[in-house]
């Protein structure tokens, strides 16, 4: 079981979760990102062979937990929470598409999308309160941003064998 966070305590994580990776891209140019790089597989895999591909990955998972939450908010729940999505199968092709969609984009174009979906999940984080984080969205932003066995708003981290020591 992953262990709750509060508000602060998750978008500290996010942040600092983003923050890893704009510092292991930071100065790259596009050919540099796409250069080989070997990053820690999670439980369905390794679908990254670059920086270029991790933010890639790292990008489509924000986008769909931020829909999740925006979903959420409008007492719906989102596609990717259906059971048909839920499976391991079905997760190793959306993370293979993922990537494979990111190699179509030129690195600032991958890189500002990644800097304005941080900045929309942090505004998406600032908007609740507390009492709704702990009653409401944490349960379901925990388990959208867990890495299945892995500690909980950590993805970049993971994948760069980054995730700080007192985090896990």
């Amino acid at each position: 079981m992953t262990e709750p966070l509060s508000l602060a305590q998750a978008a500290d994580r996010l942040r600092t979760d983003h923050s890893l990776l704009l510092a292991a891209v930071d100065g790259l140019d596009g050919d540099a990102l796409a250069r080989d790089f070997a990053t820690s597989a999670g439980p369905l895999g390794d679908f990254c062979a670059s920086l270029h591909d991790l933010v890639a990955h790292v990008l489509m998972w924000d986008e769909i937990n931020l829909a999740v939450l925006t979903e959420a908010d409008r007492g719906r729940d989102h596609w990717s929470l259906a059971p048909a999505f839920e499976t391991a199968e079905t997760g190793r092709a959306l993370n293979r598409a993922g990537v494979a969609a990111g190699r179509l984009l030129a690195a600032d174009l991958l890189l500002d999308r990644l800097a304005s979906t941080r900045a929309a999940l942090l505004d998406q984080f600032a908007g609740y309160a507390e009492e709704d984080w702990r009653d409401r969205v944490g349960p379901l932003a925990t388990r959208v941003f867990t890495v299945p066995g892995r500690p909980s708003f950590w993805h970049a981290a993971l994948h760069l064998d980054a995730v700080p020591a007192g985090a896990r």
